[in-house]
């Protein structure tokens, strides 16, 4: 095991400015350790893009997966109760439940989470989701899943309350190299704005750069998988429930909006930008689920790179340098772990023994879990 965080004098430098990111930067600080967040550029972080469906059981997750994601999903109200303690602001969380639909009762009771849902006939499947298509004959209501607000409220909170628990940040910064001597952390290298070359020593670091962590790493196997999404504006109360469907979802918030998305798309690298084709591809989801909402007006349209690993889980722990811990790779649920995973990695930083339930998990979540396959 890797030693404690060092002293005051030098901070635990976290590597990405994300939701991940900050997470982690204020686990450290709460527990009184000094935090430095490097962040290239906040914009491009998939916290601020995407839905915030805490889903585990609604995505259909499987094995260690789905076992962390109930972990996590179990902790997220403490987790915003401390985010909203100290930043003053709130997170926008809402126990709405995910409605999943499908086209037949046998494709519904096939489903990898069907025992954690309550089973929905069309009957009941219309009165929670007026307006659905009526090829959906079948649904699950997942009552125990909901959202959060990770684009207006959650990151806003986040960082507020990082802030008010000294965290320091530097933006526009970013990490060129890892330096190591014989296996061991020594510091980053790092490039400003403006191209100017610059040192930080540390002795540990959390890499949580999300899609772009391999490009730090190399023998981390993290990929980019793009989403578009956009925002339609409906009126109050037109949404009660998300609608996870395939391929598609509708995420709905308390002031009308509603959040729809996304593509995945697994070739398109970091190429930025909105596309015809991922557009035209959300507005045949909407068609196919909820015909009516293609008369919601649009307000807004946007994209992200998800950071994505083989089997979708994501690193987590000890890395290849002494030092380094693991943060990313969490592909569609990092705003569902992200509580579970900064505590994690805060008390296996700070020397602390994490609770028995994650830690059971890290071994399913190793860096170097494929080497193994044949």
């Amino acid at each position: 095991m890797t030693a404690a965080c060092s002293s005051s004098s030098e901070p635990v430098l976290v590597l990405g400015g994300g939701l991940m990111g900050l997470a982690i930067a204020h686990q450290l600080a709460r527990k009184g350790i000094a935090v430095t967040v490097l962040s290239r550029r906040r914009s491009e972080a998939a916290g601020f893009v995407a839905a915030g469906m805490l889903a585990p059981h609604a995505e259909g997750l499987s094995g260690p997966l789905l076992q962390l994601g109930q972990l996590s999903l179990g902790r997220v109200p403490s987790w915003v109760a401390q985010i909203e303690a100290d930043s003053g602001l709130p997170c926008g969380l809402r126990s709405t439940g995910i409605v999943v639909p499908f086209r037949s009762d046998k494709e519904r009771d096939l489903y990898p989470t069907a025992a954690f849902g309550e089973p929905l006939d069309r009957e009941q499947l219309e009165q929670e989701l007026p307006g659905l298509a009526p090829e959906w004959s079948a649904g699950l209501l997942f009552s125990q899943d909901g959202q959060i607000d990770n684009r207006r409220q959650l990151m806003r909170a986040l960082e507020s309350a990082c802030v008010d628990r000294g965290v320091q940040f530097q933006e526009g910064v970013e990490v060129q190299e890892l330096l190591q001597n014989h296996g061991q952390l020594k510091g980053v290298r790092t490039r400003d704005l403006e191209g100017t070359l610059s040192t930080l020593s540390c002795s540990q670091a959390m890499l949580c750069s999300g899609a772009w962590s391999a490009q730090l790493l190399p023998e981390l196997q993290v990929f980019p998988v793009k989403g578009q999404m956009l925002s339609l504006q409906t009126p109050r109360g037109a949404l009660r429930r998300v609608i996870f469907g395939p391929g598609t979802y509708f995420v709905p918030r308390e002031d009308g909006l509603v959040v729809v998305g996304a593509t995945s798309e697994r070739n398109a690298g970091f190429n930025e930008g909105l596309t015809p084709q991922g557009q035209t591809t959300l507005q045949q989801g909407i068609a196919a689920l909820l015909p009516e909402a293609i008369n919601w007006p649009p307000m807004e349209r946007w994209w992200g790179f998800r950071p994505c690993t083989p089997d979708e889980g994501p690193l987590l722990g000890e890395s290849p340098i002494a030092g380094l811990w693991l943060a990313c790779g969490h592909h569609r649920n990092g705003v569902l772990m992200a509580g579970a995973t900064a505590e994690l990695i805060a008390d296996l930083a700070s020397g602390s023994a994490p609770r028995k339930d994650l830690a059971a998990l890290l071994p399913s979540f190793r860096w170097d879990r494929w080497r193994s396959e044949p």
